[in-house]
């Protein structure tokens, strides 16, 4: 057995900041305590000297690429960067090639998982108009949610049928994610921009042809038929202010039957940004105005938003350095989320708390994610050390990603994660990923 005593934290956990030690057995947190001894000779101290100690980051969506595009990005690197970037655990998205959405290709996301990640996985199936069946055999123990497009995607995951729409809101056994882009609004948008500018369109031209209206008409629909159905519904990357109106804070998370996500980029970048960053900054939903940006942030703290995430979607720089509509929209996220977020906390826009609460509890407690998103006893010990004082700038030769690119290069941050501990074992030192694999499949307490 594995006996590892970290002391000398500031433990950030469950809306305060305490001095803490924290004893592990194995994968296990079995004492949290303002002073721990070493009880046997056996155990391994570890002298946090002072530094934050938060829950490991649960991600719940991520694009791996893996299969069909693992020249983008693959599981081994894209978790290897995201428990440099204090992700311990992420939910990936069904539309691989071939996609995600039968429980055979599913099973062999979650094989090859087994072999390759480097930080805690599970994997959401994906919806069509045409696979009700297999949306209905989805094991909830197993399987975190399941993920509709009703925007763009590629090959059949556009779910655009109402009567197919309608059985899986009332059908499915899970929690539905959703992409919320009104595909008509969007093609007529589009549209128009090419008869004024051909295939050359200026990137800042992307949150008009995805726009606030694309949003919302999608966004609205959603969660109307979340209301008629009773479906538990989870709106992925709020992009914009009017959509705040749809969703409420007076409840508790708990007593939530709608939610909604906010990721990094919709909070750090705005459209001022696409004169500098380009097709860097080119997602979907689109980054959109300084107005949206501050209301998302607003929207966050009150509670109408309820989880923090990265949406991590890389491509390689080639495929995004082209035209506006030859560039894939996405970009790589999942290693420098976290550092960028706690920047809000510099700026004096978020408490740590709050950050723990969006990144770590609230999406352990949206999704029902078993023994984790806590430091409390008898929780996994999934753990990230953060130093607050130490500057550090991103660069070429410190980036994890496979396509080796980030649109936060050249960007400097005041924190630093320093050491992140995944099921008892440290796994990530100060810029090193180190030659531990001790990953688990998430389980759902349903």
């Amino acid at each position: 057995m594995k006996k590892l005593l970290i002391k000398n934290t500031k433990l950030v956990n469950e809306g305060s900041i305490d001095e803490r030690d924290v004893y592990i057995e194995d994968d296990t947190i079995v004492e949290v305590a303002e002073s721990i001894s070493p009880k046997t000779h056996d155990v391994e101290v570890f002298d946090a000297e002072a530094q934050h100690l938060l829950p490991g980051m649960i991600d719940d969506q991520v694009h791996f690429r893996q299969p069909g595009m693992t020249h983008k990005e693959d599981i081994w690197h894209g978790s290897r960067a995201a428990i440099a970037g204090g992700i311990t655990s992420f939910m990936e998205m069904p539309n691989t090639k071939p996609h995600a959405t039968t429980q055979e290709k599913l099973q062999e996301k979650y094989d090859t998982a087994k072999k390759d990640s480097f930080a805690n996985y599970s994997f959401m199936f994906g919806g069509t108009n045409d696979n009700l069946d297999e949306i209905k055999n989805i094991d909830p123990k197993h399987v975190p949610a399941l993920k509709l497009f009703l925007g763009s995607s590629t090959g059949n995951m556009l779910v655009d049928d109402e009567k197919a729409l309608t059985e899986i809101f009332e059908n499915s056994p899970v929690i539905i994610c959703t992409h919320c882009e009104d595909e008509s609004t969007i093609q007529q948008n589009l549209a128009e921009q090419k008869e004024k500018f051909g295939d050359e369109i200026p990137i800042n031209k992307h949150p008009v042809i995805r726009s606030e209206k694309a949003c919302y008409l999608s966004s609205s629909k959603a969660v109307a038929l979340a209301k008629k159905t009773g479906a538990r519904l989870h709106v992925f990357h709020i992009s914009t202010a009017k959509e705040l109106k749809l969703f409420g804070h007076k409840k508790k998370l708990k007593n939530k039957k709608i939610t909604a996500e906010v990721c990094i980029h919709h909070l750090w970048f705005n459209d001022e940004d696409y004169e500098k960053k380009g097709t860097q900054i080119k997602w979907n939903p689109a980054v959109k105005t300084s107005k949206d940006q501050k209301a998302l942030l607003e929207g966050l703290k009150k509670g109408k938003i309820d989880v923090f995430a990265t949406d991590h979607a890389p491509h390689t720089w080639e495929e995004k350095d082209a035209v506006y509509t030859k560039a894939p929209s996405g970009g790589p996220l999942v290693q420098h989320a976290l550092p960028a977020f706690l920047e809000f906390y510099h700026q004096g826009k978020l408490s740590l708390e709050k950050i723990v609460e969006k990144a770590c509890h609230n999406p352990a407690k949206l999704f029902q994610v078993e023994k984790r998103g806590f430091v409390k006893e008898g929780y996994k010990a999934d753990l990230v050390l953060v130093d607050l004082n130490a500057p550090w700038t991103v660069k070429k030769d410190n980036i994890l990603y496979k396509c080796k690119w980030s649109p936060f290069e050249g960007t400097t941050f005041k924190s630093r994660i320093t050491h992140t501990f995944l099921n008892g074992k440290l796994v990530y030192k100060n810029f090193k990923v180190l030659d531990v694999q001790n990953a688990q499949a998430l389980k759902f307490d349903r």
